[in-house]
């Protein structure tokens, strides 16, 4: 039997999204619920923290907001849309680490030296790679916000 924990690109996305959301208060919140977690776990909940540049504190209570406010469902109460949502923005995250590469890319054909033959070649088919990005890019923008309107009317 294979204890490999599979982890789906939409739950990802769900932690990021809900996590960066939390605005700051005015006033300091001061209120404290103690909860305790093993090593393990408390080693999890860091580690997620840190690689979504939070303090682990507010990663937890952005988390615990978000599923009492409805924005963030525990596994079981997850519908359809919520992770057609959560995958729609892990894919929007891919295709721009894409258009990313493609500008490196130009840039460093661009940064002068001698050029190749191939060069200009190479740069046109970048300036098409990249309208194509921007295309799926806003293809999947579209989506996500038509999904998300759904969400909120039913």
């Amino acid at each position: 039997m294979d204890d490999s924990v599979v982890v789906r690109a939409a739950d990802h996305a769900a932690l990021y999204r809900v996590a960066r959301r939390r605005a700051r208060k005015e006033v300091q919140r001061k209120e404290r619920v103690d909860v305790r977690y093993s090593v393990d776990e408390k080693t999890d909940i860091l580690a997620e923290a840190r690689r979504l540049g939070l303090a682990g504190a507010h990663f937890v209570g952005a988390v615990v907001m978000a599923h009492l406010y409805g924005d963030l469902a525990l596994p079981d109460q997850r519908t359809g849309v919520d992770d057609l949502i959560d995958e729609l923005a892990a894919l929007r995250t891919q295709v721009a680490k894409i258009g990313t590469n493609v500008n490196q890319i130009a840039h460093r054909l661009n940064a002068g030296g001698d050029p190749h033959p191939v060069d200009t070649v190479v740069l046109a088919e970048a300036g098409r790679l990249l309208t194509t990005v921007k295309q799926a890019a806003t293809a999947i923008d579209s989506a996500a916000d038509v999904a998300a309107t759904q969400r909120r009317a039913a």
